[in-house]
């Protein structure tokens, strides 16, 4: 299991490299020791389930990658803890309906893309 360090020494990252590149899962950490993200590599590229905290705590955002690009379902969180919109991705393009929401959780917006 290899390291990665803040320049104060704190802990910043966690996973393996392979040929020198980042391979399989990956936990990445805030300062204070939270979990700032924990997401898949492989030969160096996001590719796989993917997800991101907020530093106070709750999620951020959810998804899947192919080959370093967004592919598959996707969520995004506001702070308040409701979800912020959801759709899908095609390799990196936005595609389908995409749904927005209001903090109080309410549908704000509903946008398809081709």
């Amino acid at each position: 299991m290899a390291e990665e360090l803040f320049k104060d020494g704190k802990l910043s990252g966690t996973g393996e490299y392979v040929d020198g590149e980042r391979q399989g899962r990956w936990k990445f950490y805030y300062r204070n020791g939270q979990l700032k993200a924990d997401v898949a590599y492989s030969k160096g590229q996001l590719d796989g389930d993917c997800t991101w905290y907020r530093e106070g705590g709750g999620l951020l955002q959810r998804g899947a990658f192919r080959d370093g690009q967004q592919n598959g379902f996707w969520q995004r969180w506001h702070s308040t803890g409701e979800l912020m919109d959801e759709g899908r991705y095609d390799v990196g393009r936005k595609v389908g309906d995409w749904v927005t929401y209001a903090p109080d959780g309410s549908e704000t917006k509903r946008k398809t893309f081709k």
